[in-house]
């Protein structure tokens, strides 16, 4: 039998927290040829930029994980979140229903308006309440709508080892005071960035054997297991790295900002689990092992 060439891989946002954690897995599947490309190469915020880019190529699927992220500045940069976060993704997805390309996109559980209190499944209504959640949930309906052949993946409160996040906040302010008040009326569970990219990397391995294949867009969750408080994360992060501060918890209404959070945004990984059988760790499994990479990072 003829060696089967690679499929071409597009991941955007290589700069970021998942693209770069999907870049340091990569050596692990073979059958895939990665492009990597931040926004120096392929900036969301330019249309133009994006067409010429795809202009020549010839991708079997696009891992999108750029996205604007600055989720109290997106209240005052409207048009700019709009057209990152909405009408950048409404291109790619009609590139790859154009070039039959498989579309993996990131959203979020900002979709949500935090008022139900079970967690959320897929098909749970959708309700944003600031302008980052409404740009996400505009990109939903336009990767829905441009009939590509997708997989939308909801996520929350993403950290890893690289660039910044919350987990690095907190290390950093640790250290450097004794009290640190930190909210804890608002309730969801971490994503540990590696976590999610192997999620990713199994979706489009299965479905390069065929294993997993649908019409459309189909839509899933994934965040670690468990539920905290970001006082609980806090809490737990101070705990394993052996860091001395003392946590307060403070109500959402005591540390006002620009854009309104929702309370509760636990999802639900039940659909993700049972049609990829992925692993789904406990939050503060992924957790340690994120702290124990830095620490060997810093220390190695």
């Amino acid at each position: 039998m003829p060696k089967q060439e690679p499929k071409q891989v597009l991941v955007t946002g290589v700069g970021g927290q998942l693209g770069h954690s999907i870049q340091v897995r990569a050596n692990q599947y073979p059958q895939f040829d990665f492009v990597f490309v931040d926004h120096t190469e392929f900036d969301l915020a330019y249309p133009n930029a994006i067409s010429t880019y795809l202009a020549d190529k010839a991708f079997d699927y696009i891992l999108n994980c750029a996205a604007y992220t600055a989720v109290d500045k997106a209240e005052s940069e409207l048009s700019l979140v709009d057209q990152v976060n909405h009408l950048a993704v409404k291109q790619l997805a009609e590139w790859a229903q154009k070039n039959t390309a498989y579309l993996v996109h990131i959203s979020t559980d900002y979709v949500f308006d935090g008022c139900h209190y079970q967690p959320y499944t897929e098909s749970h209504p959708t309700d944003a309440i600031n302008a980052y959640g409404l740009s996400k949930l505009n990109n939903e309906n336009a990767v829905v709508a441009s009939l590509a052949n997708a997989t939308v993946i909801r996520t929350s409160w993403v950290y890893s080892e690289y660039g910044n996040n919350f987990v690095k906040t907190m290390l950093r302010l640790g250290s450097e005071r004794d009290q640190l008040n930190v909210i804890f009326d608002q309730i969801g569970s971490p994503t540990y960035a590696g976590d999610l990219a192997d999620a990713m990397l199994t979706l489009i391995s299965q479905h390069h054997q065929g294993i997993y294949s649908h019409e459309g867009c189909e839509f899933f969750h994934y965040s670690n297991e468990g539920v905290c408080s970001w006082y609980d994360f806090a809490k737990a992060i101070f705990e394993l790295s052996d860091i001395v501060c003392d946590a307060q918890p403070i109500e959402t209404k005591d540390y006002p900002t620009p854009a309104k959070r929702p309370h509760f945004s636990l999802l639900n990984k039940a659909k993700i689990r049972e049609s990829l059988h992925v692993n789904v760790p406990y939050w503060k499994d992924s957790l340690a092992l994120c702290l124990a990479n830095l620490q060997e990072t810093t220390h190695g």
